[in-house]
């Protein structure tokens, strides 16, 4: 398995730090609006990732942060009128529904920065001791990128080109501004009624500190992967990076992931801009999760994606291609318990899943995909395949999207969201060891006309015949 690092600039061999299992931290959404689908894309990017590391056998921990505290939501809430808890609670729901309408894999954990202000304060004091950081006059602390030497090695920036400009308290700023960030800012009356007692007064903790604080706490001081879009590599994870490592004196992250941009009109999408759609702005439209999924997981993470609505009425057309195909292989499956692959096909699902382990190239595994449906029909309507192949074909598919979600997951011939909803109770109750419990949903399952396969990769979903 290989993956461009960011941090290299290579694609590398991946490695993880223990045989068996990973560490995956993922930058989750900063909770002040609706998801938009550009954020999506990096979201699902990460869920392909998930599932390609858990189908070649690893047991992934997964991170995904919630920023609800930082200087949007702030003044989001200061604007709504409401406390900070009331601002954010409903975007947090939403996140979470949204990432079940584009099937997406929970988390192992998903950490709340507010939950987690004593862990950042330990770590700025850790920081303090050693040198890193300072008080200023007003009472915030900042960290010095003067003492950290190896500042700037992830997004590959000449400190010595530029010219450093003192201390900056907000926390998104441009390549250009050199300057030291801010770890704890000192309470100012724009936060309202947004502050935590520290040793340095009350205040509240920069947006760079929560995802070193939440990250080593869940995954320790050092761990596999760290993901996010392209817009984060700096200044966001640079400074990560520079307060984690000089806190510990270990390496953060082994592999730096990052996504390109969604593209709308040759321009990123963005909230700033106003040209984003969120996830229910499209299903307004009558578009479907599994169609939107099928949109951002086409193009190649690392290339930029244009989205289109012509994109997603091909999706349509792709997926109904795919649905035909599904219906044909059920209806000849079932007959014959031994399940074959022939040659041909086995050559194809080892193309589909070389391309996701050489850097997720999933425009090459949709490519072999639809080899097969082209080769399936034809050896159908040729009538080469006999019901002991079909299985065979039936089982790949199945095995196909435990990665890619995207085939069994139609109205015609998938499970609706009552079963899905089933199977991730089911999951839970497996999680818990309530084993009876899991029982009982395999029987609601069968009862419905499904039948559920424990796999390595997670639960398989089979139509009953």
């Amino acid at each position: 398995m290989r993956f461009y690092n960011t941090l290299t600039r290579s694609v590398v061999p991946f490695e993880p730090l223990k045989p068996g299992r990973v560490g995956l931290y993922t930058c989750g959404p900063t909770v002040y609006n609706f998801a938009h689908i550009g954020n999506f894309r990096a979201y699902v990017f990460e869920d392909i990732l998930r599932r390609v590391l858990k189908h070649a056998g690893y047991t992934v921990t997964q991170v995904m942060n919630l920023t609800d505290v930082d200087d949007k939501t702030i003044r989001g809430a200061r604007t709504a009128g409401v406390s900070l808890d009331a601002f954010t609670r409903p975007f947090k729901q939403a996140f979470f529904e949204d990432l079940q309408t584009l099937f997406i894999e929970p988390a192992e954990y998903y950490p709340a920065a507010t939950d987690h202000i004593a862990e950042m304060i330990d770590l700025i004091r850790v920081l303090l001791e050693k040198g890193f950081a300072y008080r200023s006059e007003d009472g915030s602390v900042y960290f010095s990128i003067a003492k950290f030497p190896a500042y700037g090695r992830l997004v590959r920036l000449d400190t010595a080109m530029l010219k450093p400009v003192g201390r900056v308290s907000h926390d998104e700023y441009e390549k250009e501004n050199l300057a030291d960030f801010a770890l704890w800012k000192a309470w100012d009356p724009d936060d309202g009624d947004v502050a935590w007692d520290s040793p340095w007064g009350r205040g509240r903790p920069g947006w760079h500190i929560e995802c070193s604080a939440m990250s080593m706490k869940y995954l320790g001081p050092t761990f596999d992967i760290h993901t996010g879009g392209i817009d984060n590599v700096f200044p966001h994870h640079e400074d990560e990076m520079a307060q984690s490592e000089a806190a510990t004196g270990k390496p953060f992250a082994r592999y730096w992931l990052h996504c390109a941009h969604l593209i709308v009109g040759g321009r990123k999408m963005s909230k700033s801009l106003g040209n984003f759609y969120t996830l229910r702005d499209l299903i307004g439209r009558g578009y479907t999760g599994r169609e939107i999924r099928y949109v951002l997981l086409s193009g190649h993470y690392r290339q930029p994606l244009n989205f289109t609505f012509e994109a997603l009425h091909a999706a349509r057309a792709a997926l109904e291609r795919v649905d035909e195909f599904c219906r044909r292989i059920q209806t000849q499956a079932g007959k014959n318990p031994k399940a074959e692959l022939p040659p041909s096909v086995q050559a194809i699902r080892r193309r589909f899943f070389d391309a996701l382990e050489d850097d997720l190239s999933t425009p090459e595994a949709l490519s072999a995909l639809f080899q097969l449906v082209a080769e399936g029909n034809r050896a159908m309507d040729s009538g080469e395949w006999g019901s002991e192949n079909a299985e065979g074909v039936l089982n790949l598919l199945a095995e196909m999207d435990s990665v890619l979600a995207v085939l069994f997951r139609g109205k015609s011939v998938g499970a609706d969201s009552v079963i899905l909803e089933l199977v991730a109770r089911r999951e839970e109750a497996r999680r818990r060891k309530e084993w009876a419990e899991a029982d009982r949903f395999r029987a609601l399952l069968a009862e419905k006309g499904w039948a559920v396969k424990d796999t390595p990769t997670g639960p398989q979903l089979r139509p009953l015949n």
